[in-house]
């Protein structure tokens, strides 16, 4: 079993493997349990959550669920579970699998790319979801990255383009998301932002859904 140390970087504490593991063996290893991520053989331990990144993960994953469960267009999931791509293994916050792509998944993880990868930014996480996982994400065909920003009040939705690349999504003057993958899906961005976080209820009611 790899020697865990501790590592202090710019962003953060770390705890990664003092050598390197295959994804397989990361996936049978005490290091995979809890909030962590596989780069290329080292073991990335995520630090955790606060209160207000909590809410709003979990706000955004409760929407998703309930517009899913009415139009059944695929499977919401929670962190923590591995998405593997090329030479990672990351965890969105809340990744989710069209119907068409539910065969990808395993006993243990999610093989190959979510169709929605929802990332909820904290402070030491900020350069990894803009970086690395943007990077990852596009190359792997995540087709929606959905950036969210709780301390700068900003919310990004990347869709990714016929040329494989990611293009910002346009938010209207009525301040809505549209989704393009979830179709009928919509979000208004203030919602985000909102304290406490608007009534489920009152969302569906807004979606005519009930």
């Amino acid at each position: 079993m790899p020697h865990i140390k501790t590592e202090i970087v710019n962003e953060g504490p770390r705890i990664v493997s003092g050598s390197k593991m295959s994804y397989e063996e990361f996936l049978i290893s005490p290091e995979s349990e809890g909030y962590a991520e596989w780069v290329n053989g080292d073991v990335i331990k995520m630090s955790p959550a606060s209160p207000s990144h909590q809410g709003i993960v979990e706000f955004l994953s409760t929407l998703l669920v309930l517009f899913n469960e009415m139009r059944a267009r695929g499977r919401v999931f929670f962190a923590p579970l591995q998405m593997k791509l090329q030479i990672t293994g990351r965890e969105p916050d809340v990744p989710f699998l069209a119907k068409e792509h539910l065969d990808r998944i395993r006993k243990s993880h999610i093989e190959g790319p979510a169709d929605i990868a929802v990332e909820v930014i904290s402070p030491d996480s900020r350069g990894r979801d803009r970086g690395d996982k943007y990077v990852e994400y596009e190359q792997a065909g995540v087709r929606e990255y959905w950036l969210i920003d709780p301390i700068r009040k900003k919310a990004e939705f990347y869709l990714l383009g016929a040329d494989g690349t990611y293009e910002l999504a346009e938010i209207g003057m009525d301040g809505i998301f549209r989704s393009t993958v979830l179709e009928g899906f919509w979000l208004k961005v203030d919602w985000l932002w909102q304290e406490p976080l608007p009534e489920r209820m009152g969302v569906l009611k807004e979606w005519g859904l009930v």
